[in-house]
């Protein structure tokens, strides 16, 4: 779960990211998934972390 969410909060900051720099669709899709990618990579680290600290 902590993925997913960090994931969706990942898209929509890359999303404004670009916008806020007169981006175009494609700019604003492409930083759209790269902060996806790189802040579910962050949620997946995370989760391991609580998990391995909750045994």
């Amino acid at each position: 779960m902590i993925v997913l969410g960090a994931a969706l909060l990942g898209a929509i900051i890359g999303g404004m990211t670009a916008a806020r720099r007169k981006g175009n669709k494609m700019d604003i899709g492409q930083y759209a998934a790269a902060y996806a990618i790189a802040f579910a990579l962050l949620g997946l680290f995370i989760t391991l972390f609580v998990h391995r600290a909750a045994l």
